[in-house]
């Protein structure tokens, strides 16, 4: 049924009538007029026939002509009108078909013709957002994808039968851009049958239509490591890798023969690798973590460099020698395993007693080692790396949990009270002069400026650069001395490296003293073929 057109018959604008006799303006001002002249139009016997017509046509669902019926309404009644209707002849009851009449753009149109009234509505265009998620990757662009099979086919064309996994190398190092040591763990993860060739539809398969091309280089590698189904890199994840870096890199050439250190090399480099990047302490890497960490970089540069010690960040040998010596020093019985009186020495009996049952109460990280009361080779990694460079946030957080005696996430005057009393009657064991503990405990807040009085949170540890001094305070003595006396070959040492960290100190500075030892050792226990060559006169 057209509503509209019923609506149009029983309502009368004043503005659309166009009377002579009275302006649009002067009827909306008297409304009664308006009233007047509806109630007597409306009273009309045709009037009458009209609406019984049409309720009768809604009734049957037939077709309504309201314009017609407006029509011949129009002309039956005309005499009838008053003279203010007369004076301008017959108006029509509803312009809404002609384009300049003032309903035209107010007018409604029938439901039967749209099936939504504001549909006439102009909505304005709404912007058209890219797509951003994609499920396996965001494909390639068309020129790199164009240029990687390129690449591909240029160094398959000698290989018609597919790449061995020597020859393969070149593919990683020169289309993927990947580290050379990551070669034959990309290889087998294209290779899944175990063929020992690798095809180059099998390549771009994997790295092409994998979208493999697209990513970045830390979610290739991430990738290429992890396990089917695995949403982390667990540490033998890493294994591969760095077998794979101990047989083909020069600077680890002369560990080829001593496959005991090989192994421990692995070991010492995927835990100083955790203890960095594995900030959650779950042993499982994430995405997030790999892209956050630096440890991409730092496979990058060892690819390039010859000098292994060069790369200080994971992979220095030098590095692996201190821990592993030191290691070696404390483990009197060299069953792998020390215990709280073995690590009591550590420093020439640096740390207090009651930081060391902290460690050992399993406080900052819970023990690897299956020894009750022992703890193993990657606990004491993690212990020294946390020991020695107290500027760290891995190293903020194991000490500030040491110290945060009763968990609430804050340390408390009396908590640091309590580890400073052994520090206080070491110094007078050694006719130290002590320190009060209230003149320490201003200068740890005047270094710290913590947010909250009397309270010290991890963020405040993190926001100083002098929060490492507050623990050498509290439980490291030869530490808490040269602190003291600022001690100018350190001083001296920080200016000439700013870019090196407490830890590449430290290592520096012990893989001097162990190699001048083991220097000294082998010339105190010189072989007699050394002692009897006979001397040559030099002319």
């Amino acid at each position: 049924m057209d509503i509209d057109g019923v609506n149009d018959v029983q309502i009368l604008d004043p503005e659309l009538l166009q009377l002579p006799g009275l302006s649009p303006v002067s009827l909306k001002a008297n409304l009664h007029i308006a009233e007047e002249l509806f109630s007597q139009w409306l009273s009309l016997p045709e009037t009458g026939r009209l609406v019984k017509s049409l309720i009768d046509d809604t009734k049957s669902s037939t077709p309504v002509s309201v314009s017609k019926n407006c029509t011949s309404l129009n002309v039956a009644c005309g005499s009838a009108l008053p003279s203010v209707f007369l004076n301008s002849g017959t108006p029509p009851l509803s312009p809404r078909g002609t384009p300049g009449s003032p309903r035209f753009s107010r007018q409604k149109t029938s439901p039967s013709s749209l099936q939504s009234p504001l549909k006439s509505v102009r909505e304005p265009k709404r912007p058209l957002i890219p797509q951003f998620y994609f499920q396996h990757g965001r494909p390639p662009a068309k020129e790199l994808k164009e240029q990687c099979i390129s690449m591909v086919d240029h160094f398959c064309s000698n290989y018609i039968d597919g790449l061995h996994i020597d020859e393969f190398k070149s593919i990683t190092k020169e289309v993927c851009k990947l580290p050379s040591f990551l070669s034959s763990i990309l290889f087998r993860k294209i290779d899944t049958n175990g063929t020992g060739i690798v095809t180059r539809d099998a390549f771009i398969k994997y790295w092409v239509d994998g979208h493999m091309l697209a990513m970045d280089v830390a979610s290739q590698i991430y990738n290429i490591l992890r396990q089917p189904g695995c949403k982390y890199l667990r540490q033998a994840d890493f294994k591969p890798v760095l077998e794979e870096l101990l047989t083909s890199h020069p600077g680890l050439e002369f560990l080829r023969n001593t496959p005991e250190f090989q192994e421990r090399y692995a070991e010492t480099v995927i835990y100083r690798i955790f203890y960095y990047i594995n900030r959650s302490g779950t042993g499982c890497i994430t995405l997030r973590e790999l892209k956050r960490g630096n440890l991409i970089a730092a496979m990058q540069q060892v690819d390039e460099e010859d000098d292994i010690n060069k790369v200080i960040r994971y992979f220095s040998y030098e590095h692996f020698y201190v821990i592993y010596c030191r290691f070696w020093e404390l483990d009197g019985d060299h069953d792998f395993l020390i215990d709280k009186e073995n690590l009591i020495k550590y420093g020439n009996h640096a740390l207090t007693y009651r930081i060391v049952d902290r460690i050992f109460s399993q406080v900052p990280r819970k023990f690897m080692s299956k020894v009750e009361g022992k703890m193993s080779y990657e606990d004491f990694a993690y212990f020294i790396l946390a020991e020695e460079d107290k500027s760290s946030e891995p190293s903020l957080e194991y000490w500030f949990k040491c110290i945060d005696l009763d968990g609430d996430g804050v340390i408390t005057p009396n908590e640091m009270q309590f580890f400073y009393e052994e520090q206080l009657h070491r110094m007078e064991c050694i006719t130290q002069e002590p320190v009060l503990f209230e003149d320490i405990l201003c200068q740890i807040f005047d270094m710290i400026k913590p947010e909250k009085e009397n309270c010290i949170t991890i963020q405040d540890l993190k926001a100083s650069k002098l929060s490492g001094n507050i623990f050498n305070i509290l439980f490291n003595l030869n530490k808490f001395m040269a602190f003291e006396t600022r001690d100018p070959f350190l001083i001296r040492q920080e200016r000439e490296n700013p870019t090196l960290t407490e830890w590449d100190r430290f290592a520096q500075r012990e893989y001097v003293r162990l190699s001048m030892e083991e220097d000294v050792e082998e010339v105190s226990n010189g072989s007699a073929d050394v002692w009897d060559e006979p001397l040559e006169s030099p002319f």
